[in-house]
């Protein structure tokens, strides 16, 4: 107007993503930055959170969300009237598969959908709680336990919702930011005990002189309020229906069970929030409300009062499975509970008195209440996105001047530079002769001193920052006459915080490959150098000295080699890599090469992980000096069936009962139990594999640390019995030093060969008058040293060899008398 701009009607352009997700099995959030605090984007009935549930109506459109979860209760109860004779179109509880091939069939649309799909519809949904402004960058949290094809089905999930700009962060290190911005803890421990829905995770983070790191991570992907409700269902509901009604046909048919549980478990979820808060609960319907007969006709209907005893008797074999998660955790960094300065409990289950009870008795009384844990990981993931940049593409530049800042948006120093250049080549406005920035607080409490910036030339500004706040300022430019001029961006943040210097993004497991170990004679997992657990990311592994098997012929596609990686726990170094979790096959093929690569060639890679755990391969083949990126093929993981688990289980029960484990025993009997209740669930027998692969885990350590000892004894005795057979003084040094290196070495291998040698060599001894004198000459010396071996038994043994040098004795004979005097020495030994 006039010549000027009117200022006001400039909106503002974000420059960091901003905006995070939380999802878990039950529920998911949206959270935003608005005025440099975390705020929860209400849903469309005013909700902090919505319901993670997609129902296909019979219309054929997708509803999501709240309507989804009352349809879908009624549609479990619907179920009731034909026992799965029609097919149910609602689906909850999608997010413990993803990363599988498993699928979940609509009739209505006559369609497959997969996790990720039925994920995207409810990202879809959330998106749209967000009216006042485009949203294409998100910060999705995942479970610090997922594996990386869970983490690609996330990321496929968020692109198929329309999102151009994903990231991926652990829930520990969005709820570290949700508690740690506020947070007056230091040089301490702190605990992020996190009971979600599914899933349950707990991290160990240190606080050292305003520095937080990650110092270790576990949980179980199998663990959370989900097996809260199946066992309320499984302990109470099913048992009361059971005494009351004649429903035992039922329960005998395993496809009629579990149609039965899914449609009694709303019942499950809503005594779990009561008692929570409340003292007791009535769990009540009345006749009719499910929809079938029992064996003599009768209506059925539900009425038990539930008490916080009959709730703690239930649920606390779940939480003791997290409460050891834990314990085992802080053993293994040499920490008790009364190291742990606060635990900080995250989701909706943590508000339970029976878990709080027990937290309190097995680890430490200092629990965080100061936040809300239903809320804390989307604040978090919000805090989180909003200091990472926005892709530049999504700043547009209409009319004004284009800035380039460059400047630390997370630190934990008071004072700060910004960095000030303007960017003349998206610049849409006329640039004066003379531009002035002036930076102004948030608060309005600061202003910086005007600075002239020029084109092309950095200029820096110093501003002041608030302690343990996210720090907005505004860009005011103005020429040299005080006009204001518009610019983009014309606001940034900076967060101040004691934890910001040295972000503790970390990689949850080592990731590694599979290698052949001489000294065992099998291959097993080998960790990647620089990509271990607990290793800032992102990072750069490198592993080196591959050989090619064959050759690979140029322009020929069918010559291809794969290298399997694999993610490992913090016990996975040494171990069967097939007991680890396959993430990703490497694959060269002969298509892209330039020439000839003859075999046993090495192959050097170069393994990058992102921020948000996605991997990136390059290869470097010096026989070729030829550079190029790696082929991946990612695969979704496929269910167990039940034949195999069942035939694993028995494999692992019967080495279990050889090394004498009992607990591992004892825990195999339960997973075999579960498996023959709930074999028609595909989640379940994922979970059972999981935890079956745990146990193999353990065996397979229990297997290493009783190999040795046994094999080490067994070359003993050998060489010892070689000792005493053999004259040939030069044979037996040879063989001493080579066993002394093995020995040193606890080399298995070649422990083994070294048997064979030995064995072959004391089954070709020849027995002539010389051995018969050497042995006479051992156990005269023998008995000297030994005189416990008895005078009598002495004068046999010797007596016994001087008739064989003395008479003309048959070869088996001679043999007879030696092998007894070698066992003889051998006991006394």
């Amino acid at each position: 107007v006039g010549g000027k701009w009117c200022y006001e009607k400039i909106k503002i352009m974000r420059t960091h993503i901003d905006y995070g997700i939380y999802f878990n099995s039950d529920f998911c959030q949206i959270a935003r930055i608005e005025n440099g605090v975390p705020v929860i984007v209400e849903s469309n009935l005013m909700k902090d959170s919505m319901p993670l549930c997609v129902v296909i109506n019979p219309r054929k459109n997708i509803i999501v969300g709240d309507a989804a979860y009352a349809a879908n209760i009624k549609d479990k109860l619907r179920l009731l009237k034909t026992f799965g004779k029609d097919d149910s179109n609602s689906y909850c509880g999608f997010t413990r598969t993803l990363g599988t091939d498993i699928k979940y069939y609509s009739s209505i649309l006559n369609k497959d959908f997969s996790s990720e799909e039925l994920l995207a519809e409810c990202f879809k949904q959330l998106k749209s709680f967000v009216s006042d402004e485009i949203l294409n960058s998100v910060v999705i949290t995942v479970p610090d336990k997922f594996i990386n094809p869970q983490n690609e089905a996330v990321i496929r999930a968020g692109k198929m919702a329309g999102f151009k700009q994903i990231e991926l962060v652990q829930k520990s290190i969005a709820t570290s930011l949700g508690y740690g911005l506020d947070s007056k803890h230091k040089d301490s421990f702190w605990l992020m005990f996190d009971f979600g829905g599914s899933t349950f995770d707990v991290t160990l983070i240190k606080s050292e002189e305003g520095i937080l790191t990650v110092k270790d991570i576990d949980g179980d992907n199998w663990l959370g309020g989900k097996n809260l409700d199946e066992a309320i269902v499984d302990q109470i509901i099913i048992p009361n229906l059971q005494e009351k009604f004649a429903i035992d046909s039922i329960l005998e048919d395993a496809d009629k069970m579990e149609i039965l549980k899914n449609a009694v478990k709303f019942y499950a979820e809503e005594t779990k929030k009561k008692l929570s808060f409340e003292e007791s609960h009535c769990i009540f319907s009345y006749f009719g409300d499910l929809p079938f007969e029992d064996e003599n006709g009768n209506e059925l209907a539900i009425n038990i009062e539930i008490t916080q005893q009959d709730l703690a008797w239930v649920s606390r074999p779940i939480y003791q499975k997290a409460i050891d998660i834990t314990i085992d955790l802080l053993k293994r960094n040499n920490l008790k509970g009364k190291d742990i300065d606060a635990i900080c409990l995250v989701g909706g289950d943590t508000y339970s008195p029976v878990l709080r009870k027990i937290l309190k008795e097995q680890i430490t009384d200092k629990i965080d209440v100061s936040i809300d844990p239903m809320t804390v990981v989307a604040k978090g993931a919000a805090l989180f996105a909003s200091i990472n940049d926005l892709g530049m593409a999504q700043i547009a530049s209409t009319g004004t001047i284009a800035l380039d800042l460059k400047y630390e948006s997370a630190t934990i120093e008071e004072h700060t530079l910004i960095n000030f250049k303007i960017n003349s080549a998206l610049t849409t406005f006329s640039i004066p002769e003379k531009v002035y920035a002036t930076l102004k607080r948030g608060d309005k409490a600061y202003l910086s001193n005007k600075i002239l910036i020029r084109d092309k030339k950095a200029t820096l500004i110093e501003v002041l920052l608030n302690q343990n706040e996210s720090n907005y300022f505004s860009i005011i430019l103005t020429n040299e006459k005080g006009d204001r001029i518009p610019c983009q961006p014309n606001q940034f943040k900076i967060i101040q915080s004691d934890m910001a210097d040295d972000f503790p993004i970390t990689l949850p497991y080592h990731i590694g490959i599979s290698k052949y170990c001489e000294t065992e004679d099998k291959e097993l997992f080998q960790t990647i150098k620089g990509l271990e657990k607990h290793k800032k990311i992102p990072a750069t592994g490198v592993i080196n000295g591959f050989k090619t098997r064959f050759d690979l012929r140029p322009g020929v596609i069918s010559d291809v080699i794969r290298f399997p990686i694999y993610q490992g726990d913090y016990n996975a170094e040494g171990t069967d890599p097939l007991l680890n979790n396959h993430v990703v096959d490497i694959v060269i093929s002969g298509e892209s090469l330039p020439a000839l690569l003859p075999a046993n060639s090495d192959i050097d890679f170069t393994v990058k992980v992102d921020k948000s755990q996605l991997l990136t391969f390059s290869v470097y083949i010096p026989y070729l000096n030829h550079t190029e990126e790696c082929t991946i093929e990612i695969k979704q993981t496929k269910p167990p069936t039940v034949e195999f688990l069942f035939k694993e289980i028995s494999k692992a029960k019967q080495t279990a009962k050889r090394l004498n484990a009992t607990n591992v025993s004892e825990k195999l009997e339960v997973l075999e139990v579960q498996l023959e209740n709930d074999k028609v669930s595909a989640d379940v027998k994922l979970k059972i594999f999981d935890e079956l692969r745990k146990e193999l885990l353990k065996l397979d350590s229990a297997i290493k640390t009783a190999e040795w000892p046994r094999i080490e004894q067994e070359l003993k005795d050998a060489f010892y019995e070689m000792e005493i057979s053999s004259s040939n003084e030069a044979q037996i040094s040879e063989f001493r030093f080579t066993i002394e290196q093995i020995l040193k070495e606890k080399n298995i291998r070649e422990a083994k060969l070294m048997l064979v040698e030995i064995n072959d060599f004391n089954g070709l001894t020849t027995i002539s008058d010389k051995y018969i004198d050497d042995l006479k000459g051992k156990l005269v010396l023998f008995y000297a040293d030994n005189p416990s071996m008895g005078k009598e038994r002495f004068r046999f043994l010797l007596m016994e060899l001087i008739r064989i040098e003395k008479n003309k004795v048959a070869e088996d004979d001679k043999m007879k008398v030696t092998d007894l005097l070698k066992k003889e020495l051998l006991k006394w030994k």
